[in-house]
């Protein structure tokens, strides 16, 4: 389900007050690293995640992390990149219509 604009909107300002939860640094997007990512997913619903390199691998890295979890982007800055995934067993996150 496509986020519409108001949600995004929402989402974004609930991204200003966390930290990223994970980091991808040299080593890169290892089978570990996904799997921290899906269980933050699966908990927290929205987290930040700090990507280090340049900007093209960046992109690539953030594609990968959609293409794997399913998630959608609500926004990127620089080397931080927010994920919102609805967990549908548990709602931690209401969003308005």
């Amino acid at each position: 389900m496509p986020l519409n604009n108001r949600q995004l909107r929402f989402l974004r300002g609930r991204t200003h007050k966390l930290s990223p939860v994970v980091i991808v640094a040299d080593k890169g997007l290892t089978e570990n690293v996904l799997a921290e990512i899906e269980s933050a997913l699966e908990h927290h619903e929205l987290i930040k995640v700090k990507l280090r390199a340049d900007r093209e691998q960046r992109a690539r890295w953030a594609e990968e992390i959609l293409a794997g979890s399913g998630a959608e982007i609500v926004h990127s800055i620089g080397q931080v990149v927010s994920f919102y995934r609805r967990n549908p067993d548990k709602t931690v996150i209401v969003l308005p219509d």
